[in-house]
């Protein structure tokens, strides 16, 4: 038997797999010999060779519709594997919300676990999203001993549907006490089940809820993801009926593309660095001669080494279906890019999962280690996570899709002004969706969008917007095309609008991108949020609409309605449409005038989450309970509290152990050069200066370490008052100390200095 054939079959818990199924590279990019594999992929053989160089990857590559998605459960090999009716059923509910037939449980249960052996896998667990905003998981085994003293696999329908991990030990708010540990997995259909391959095992990964025993409350970021979808699916229908173009649609879907933004640093220099490993971020750091400042970085050529690590990403993300497309430089030194194609949110939400696992998991075996804080390196730009954010039916049509003649598509004028509605009305929801201690370093800084909320259009929609307030829209502007002067380059055709990207809300062509979005963070929140707000919107347009229209209305008396509709909607929430620069000074005091409400910072977005108004909400459209969403809000600032805490202890720490002995140091050879030079009789005044200045920069170093000493030792009752001391007493206690320690290091001996530099990490080679 094939070695590769033998190991896939499922006698022992490895799976070797080549370019066509996930090369894995050495260890530090250590040199490896040539080697030729054979690999199996659905059914076919493909010989494979694979060399890693130093530091690159040569492959000979499989083309990627050969493996694409071999480690996923999805239709094709559910059509494959399941009973016609079976499979017919299941399709029902994945695709059109039909309750699943739990007596089918068991069949698919059988099919899956056949699957997955067959493909190397000896466990399965149920993958869950608590509030961690991180993945969790707890393996079983399919393997049962039998009668005989032998084993066999088992996997059954009840083993699928539900599991029941401890509930307990996750964030819950107050939802769970300490001492009460049941809780339930609810598998989700609608995401496909796929195989981790990891440390050379493979396991049979299972999406699924997450919730408490007593009430079944929701535990995690899947469950009110779901509940928002169906949401907005049930008032988006509405609004497709009143236009009379429901004919075969039965439901609409969000749909998103999560744009990833990332460091990769040498391992060698974040293993040195004791505020990367504990906090992601470097907590001190002088500037270096050269950042950003060339503009060189943006979409310059990959190292060698990235592209490496980018093209083994892709390969295993590839073979979980996960659809990445583009891959780019950042704006600053060290930072990348990977951005998918669209899919529905649940599946768009728990693929970007595994984007950051695998970007965090195959950085090592490359030397490198991938950094996914929202603003890791102060001074140069930081990280987010944009996410492209439309409906679509599942007939295929995008419905924010404006067509060419966009004044006459009242139906997307509709859904666009419910989406301009939801923006203004709930800002402070949308704006508490991107909160926490990391993203507060980014936005509002000159790689991101400002903290206030604002919705950019572009000209040809913010042209019809003004003809709508004026009563009707009766023209569209066009952009034409560019002649670029040369006979031998082509006219391109031009958009008829522009992009802007100092706004946290922008409109870009069939999709609104949402630019607020933090980098480490799950987007389930954040897509959970406009999707409850945008649903609200789209039930107070098709209440007004219904009450108005009657039954049967003509299409006159149809548009007649919906245009007088619009141009009171316009007239009502236009203040939150704005095109142009949000960095400037100039647009937060018009936003001010405006009546904009501008939370600058995490602890007063989150506050305002179990306000009444979001508390309704919420509750009314089925995505959260009160108490639900009060547990958010607790969680959340909780966890801005800890991590702020965790960084400050950190940095103290780093202050007493490697700062001030270093700078004891070199303030002892100072004032040995002063003593040495008065003792040869030879000035020792530009000594004694250095000595002086360099003394005051100690002392502002202990200072700074007593400063935060003293308020991590306060107290707070609750834990919004505990956010609010750590906001307005830790943080600029942290912000101090790190100024006097970047003053010492810019000061200080490099041989002395036992850290690396901002020089140092912000560098590939």
């Amino acid at each position: 038997m094939n070695i590769v054939r033998w190991l896939e079959s499922g006698v022992v818990g490895r799976y070797l797999f080549a370019w066509a199924g996930g090369v894995r590279g050495t260890r530090d990019s250590q040199p490896v010999t040539e080697d030729a594999m054979e690999t199996t992929v659905n059914g076919k053989s493909h010989a494979t060779t694979h060399r890693l160089e130093g530091q690159g990857v040569v492959m000979n590559q499989a083309r990627i519709e050969q493996f694409y998605a071999v480690d996923v459960f999805n239709q094709r090999v559910m059509q494959q594997r399941l009973p016609k009716d079976v499979f017919r059923k299941l399709q029902q509910t994945i695709e059109h919300g039909a309750e699943l037939d739990e007596q089918l449980a068991d069949v698919i249960a059988a099919a899956m676990k056949d699957w997955a052996i067959e493909r190397g896998a000896s466990h399965y667990t149920h993958w869950f999203q608590p509030l961690t905003g991180l993945t969790a998981e707890k393996h079983d085994a399919f393997m049962v001993p039998d009668s005989a003293g032998g084993a066999l696999s088992e996997f059954t329908g009840s083993a699928l549907v539900r599991g029941e991990p401890d509930a307990s030990s996750f964030p819950s708010g107050g939802l769970r006490a300490t001492f009460e540990a049941r809780g339930y997995t609810a598998w989700d259909c609608t995401s496909p089940v796929f195989i981790n391959r990891n440390g050379g095992g493979a396991t049979l990964c299972i999406p699924t809820a997450f919730v408490g025993w007593s009430q079944g409350e929701a535990l995690d970021i899947k469950t009110p993801l779901l509940r928002s979808i169906e949401a907005l699916s049930t008032q988006a229908m509405r609004i497709l009926k009143v236009f009379g173009s429901d004919e075969g649609v039965t439901r609409v879907s969000a749909t998103l593309g999560c744009e990833q933004e990332f460091f990769l640093i040498d391992r060698e220099h974040y293993l040195h660095r004791p505020d990367l490993l504990s906090c992601d971020r470097t907590l001190f750091g002088a500037r270096p001669p050269k950042g950003q400042q060339l503009e060189d970085h943006y979409f310059g050529s990959i190292p060698t080494r990235v592209i490496a690590f980018m093209s083994e990403c892709e390969r295993e993300l590839y073979r979980l279906g996960v659809p990445l497309k583009t891959r780019h430089n950042e704006v600053a030194p060290c930072q990348f890019e990977f951005a998918p194609l669209y899919e529905t949110a649940n599946v768009a939400c728990d693929h970007q999962m595994l984007v950051m696992e695998t970007l965090k998991r195959v950085a090592p075996r490359h030397g490198l280690q991938c950094i996914l804080h929202e603003k890791p390196f102060a001074g140069v730009n930081g990280s987010g996570k944009h996410l492209n954010w439309s409906m679509s039916t599942n007939t295929g049509v995008n419905l924010l899709d404006p067509h060419d003649e966009t004044h006459t598509n009242m139906q997307f004028l509709v859904f666009l002004v419910a989406v301009i509605r939801a923006v203004d009305l709930h800002a402070d929801a949308l704006r508490a969706s991107v909160a926490s201690a990391a993203n507060d370093h980014r936005l509002g800084a000159n790689e991101a969008p400002p903290a206030i909320l604002s919705v950019f259009l572009g000209d040809m929609l913010s042209n019809i917007i003004e003809q709508l307030e004026k009563g009707s829209a009766k023209s569209t502007l066009k952009g034409g095309s560019l002649a670029l002067g040369a006979r031998t380059l082509p006219q391109i055709p031009r958009h008829s609008g522009d992009r802007n990207r100092t706004s946290p809300f922008a409109f870009t062509g069939n999709k609104f991108e949402f630019r607020a979005v933090g980098s480490s963070g799950s987007v389930g929140w954040p897509a959970t949020v406009l999707n409850t707000i945008v649903a609200e919107s789209l039930d107070f347009v098709a209440t007004t609409l219904e009450k108005q229209l009657g039954k049967n209305p003509s299409e006159q008396k149809t548009q007649q309605v919906v245009r007088a509709l619009l141009q009171k909607l316009v007239k009502q929430h236009k203040r939150v449409i704005f095109d142009g620069d949000g960095y400037t000074s100039e647009w937060h005091d018009e936003a001010k005038k405006r009546g904009l409400p501008n939370f600058r910072e995490s602890v007063a977005a989150l506050a305002t989450l179990a306000s009444r108004k979001n508390i309704d909400m919420f509750k009314k459209y089925g995505v959260l309970t009160k108490v639900e969403l009060v547990s958010r809000e607790h969680v959340f600032l909780e966890k801005y509290v800890k991590q702020v805490t965790i960084e400050a202890e950190t940095a103290v720490l780093m202050a007493r152990r490697h700062i001030l002995p270093a700078a004891i140091r070199q303030h002892t050879e100072l004032a040995e050069a002063v003593v040495a030079s008065e003792a040869a009789d030879i000035d020792a005044s530009a000594f004694r200066e250095a000595l002086e200045e360099f003394s005051a920069l100690v002392a502002a170093l202990r200072q700074g370490i007593e400063a935060i000493d003293k308020a991590l030792a306060t107290e707070s009752r609750s834990v919004l008052s505990h956010a609010e001391h750590v906001r307005d007493h830790v943080r600029p206690a942290m912000g101090k100390l790190r100024s006097a320690v970047d003053e010492i290091e810019q000061h200080i001996s490099s041989d002395l200095w036992t850290m690396p530099t901002y020089r140092e990490m912000l560098v590939i080679r």
